[in-house]
């Protein structure tokens, strides 16, 4: 059996290093769960596939529980520096620390996901021992109005590697994805808009036919699911409005120090 790294120092790969910052949080009665990229790597074998691959400098959570200054004084004792001012100011909703030594920024979203749009989590954080579960983890990608390529190859990697069904083990969960979607028009809206980028962008990355054919299948079938799913109330109201109002927000971008 391996021996366990020493706690206080940071390990440069960053796989290992989201696993000892999880584990290192349950034993302070914090769930922290990976996201991003990082997170899709650990599911996805496609995530290193040539036309795929890329680096992981940086590492996002969320954490469940609505406790931002445990977190704090918990990453710091892990050897992250906090960005004080960018705390102070979103501390309630999101928390930024940096690792000087390996250039590396930590992003904790505190209590929800929210970027362009709300992923909601709650106890589906449980599902998995280190990541957000796998429908969450590809929506949290789909929310982003603007994709660069490393989020459409993260999102090509995941929906690659993983069947649709209506279960989480392993597995797209279309049924959680259509349902967030189905009340939520901004949501749905956005993430319609994103698998058509995602289908067009990807076929410039050398993926070969049947990669590609495989992707063009899995995309469409989760945009049937999409469509499918019977919407709410408040998704029909918001959808009459449609694109005459903005449906997103656009997040500052985060720089790194």
């Amino acid at each position: 059996e391996t021996r366990a790294p020493n706690p206080m120092k940071i390990l440069p790969d960053p796989k290992e290093e989201a696993h000892r910052i999880v584990r290192g949080a349950a034993q302070q009665n914090l769930t922290f769960r990976l996201l991003g990229g990082a997170a899709i790597s650990l599911h996805s074998p496609s995530a290193s596939h040539r036309a795929l691959a890329r680096s992981y400098p940086d590492l996002d959570f969320v954490l469940r529980e609505k406790r931002g200054d445990r977190a704090e004084t918990f990453l710091a004792e892990l050897g992250y520096s906090p960005d004080k001012p960018f705390n102070l100011y979103n501390g309630h909703r999101r928390l930024l620390f940096h690792d000087a030594q390996l250039d590396r920024q930590v992003d904790v979203f505190v209590g929800e996901f929210h970027m362009c749009h709300t992923i909601p989590l709650g106890d589906r954080l449980e599902l998995e021992p280190i990541t957000v579960p796998l429908a969450e983890l590809l929506l949290t990608k789909l929310q982003i109005v603007q994709m660069n390529d490393k989020d459409v190859r993260d999102i090509c990697a995941l929906v690659l590697d993983h069947p649709l069904g209506d279960r989480d083990a392993e597995m797209l969960n279309e049924q959680r994805i259509a349902s967030l979607c189905a009340d939520d028009w901004g949501l749905w809206r956005t993430v319609g808009l994103s698998l058509e980028k995602v289908l067009e962008v990807s076929q410039g990355f050398g993926l070969g036919e049947e990669l590609q054919l495989t992707l063009g299948r899995q995309l469409a079938s989760l945009r049937q699911a999409l469509e499918a799913a019977p919407k709410s109330t408040r998704w029909k109201m918001r959808a009459r409005v449609g694109d005459r109002v903005q449906w997103y927000e656009l997040p500052e971008e985060v720089r790194r120090a």
